[in-house]
């Protein structure tokens, strides 16, 4: 009963556009409409994976989360916990206003031999680093955030991850996060 009169008593810290309702997140789960903006980094420790090729090529317990208003979470993993061979330098580069400028990486899994031939299961530009990220955001040096739906799994703490929708946003949706989530036709002024 308790939770029920949370849930009715809660509204979030940015509404939704006009047309959309933002889900009350229950006990032990997060609302995107009470996530800031401009984003924030956040620690987490819980246990991170990400498969490609038939293999794990990450996992941490170091991960951060980076948190933006109507956003599923974007992970960043520490470079050093990816498999060796499993990251290369890609062509492009984006410019987030708030991060700076991002660098694009090919993600590779397979057998570790064929990885360093530079060979094996490609996913293209799939990944993203900050090399020199702008003031407040220095955190994310040396970590990667990548489309969890361009590789074969990613999971946090043992949940498989949905991808968030769209073909630009790289927010990982678990059962802990509500929306609604930026990324279907429709929410890009959001």
């Amino acid at each position: 009963m308790e939770a029920a009169a949370l849930n009715r008593d809660w509204s979030p810290a940015t509404p939704p556009p006009a047309g959309s309702a933002a889900t009350p997140p229950g006990p032990g789960k997060e609302s995107v409409w009470d996530y800031p903006r401009p984003p924030a980094v956040v620690r987490d420790r819980r246990r991170v994976t990400v498969e490609l090729g038939g293999v794990v090529v990450c996992d941490t317990t170091a991960a951060l989360r980076v948190l933006e208003t109507s956003h599923p979470p974007t992970w960043y993993l520490p470079v050093d916990d990816f498999a060796e061979g499993s990251l290369r330098p890609a062509a492009g580069r984006s410019f987030c206003e708030f991060k700076g400028t991002a660098r694009y990486l090919d993600v590779l899994g397979g057998p570790a031999e064929a990885r360093g031939r530079g060979e094996g299961t490609v996913a293209a530009r799939c990944a993203w680093t900050y090399p020199s990220p702008s003031r407040g955001y220095e955190a994310l040096t040396g970590h990667v955030a990548l489309y969890p739906g361009a590789v074969d799994r990613c999971t946090v703490a043992d949940e498989v991850v949905a991808a968030q929708e769209g073909d630009f946003y790289g927010g990982w949706v678990t059962a802990d996060v509500v929306g609604p989530f930026k990324g279907p036709q429709g929410t890009l002024g959001w």
